[in-house]
Parts: structure tokens; sequence; C-alpha cells
């Protein structure tokens, strides 16, 4: 069962552990607008394709008054070493526990090769300075989310 988002509802809340061991909570980043990404594992090349997309975007991201999260099952060793390998100017965080993929409706059935399993399905997030989504892209391709995000912004 996933959550529908949709553009006007408040994004969902969360609490979770950055790539510095630090808590970001999405609600301390009020009055200013944030792409949240979800992406499945650090270092593959769909995902490195994304966070290298918005790091190189990151200028314009920055003009526009907003922050991106990067966020992924994946630990924060795994996390700081990705950062650091591609030089991310913005924050990964852990969901490791899938919790906030399943809040965003993120954390769905897929198949690769015959086989079904859970995992994170590629999308981001725009969320406005009051909270609310100003964008939803579920499934969205690596280079796609870069520009329908800047878009949006």
């Amino acid at each position: 069962m996933t959550n529908t988002l949709q553009v006007g509802d408040f994004a969902p809340d969360f609490a979770l552990t950055s790539d510095a061991g630090e808590t970001v909570r999405l609600s301390d980043l009020r009055g200013r607008r944030v792409v949240v990404y979800f992406y499945p594992k650090d270092d593959t090349s769909g995902c490195t394709t994304q966070a290298c997309g918005f790091r190189d975007a990151y200028p314009q991201i920055e003009e526009k008054n907003a922050v991106v999260l990067g966020i992924s099952p994946d630990g924060v060793t795994s996390h700081q070493k990705f950062k650091s390998k591609h030089n991310l100017p913005f924050t990964l965080l852990v969901d490791e526990d899938h919790g906030v993929a399943e809040a965003y409706g993120v954390w769905q059935e897929k198949s690769m090769y015959g086989r079904k399993y859970m995992g994170i399905v590629r999308s981001h997030f725009v969320v406005d300075e009051t909270g609310r989504l100003a964008d939803v892209q579920v499934k969205v391709s690596p280079t796609d989310s870069v520009e329908r995000a800047l878009k949006a912004l």
C-alpha cells in the first residue's frame, strides 16, 4: 500500500540522521524551499547521475532559496564515502528502516530479473516555504529529476 501525495499536500515531516551524524528535521527548514529526493543506493550508476545532476545545479538551486536533501536506506559511512567521492554540496540522510520512504509512498515492490523485492522508487518532492508540496515526481529518471525539480523551484 502506498500513499499518494499530491501537490498542495503538507510534506510528511521527518527527523533523520545526516551524513555528518546530525539530526535533520524537515520542519526546521520552513521558510526555505527543499528538494527532497529519494534514491535506491549510494554509488550506483543512476543514483550517481541524479546526485551529480543536483550537485551541478546546486548554485541555481541556492539562488532560488532552496536546499537539497538526498535520502536512501544506506548508512552514514556509505553516505560519507558517496558524498566525498562525488563532491556533493548537499546533505544525504539515512532512512535505514525506510519509514520516511514509506510516508512519501516511494517504498514499493520492484522487480529485477524476475525477482520481486521492496525498495526505493527514484523520486523527488519539492517542498515550498510553508511545508506544502510544490512538485511530486515518482518513478522519475535520474536526469529528468534534476530538470523537473529546477523547473518547479
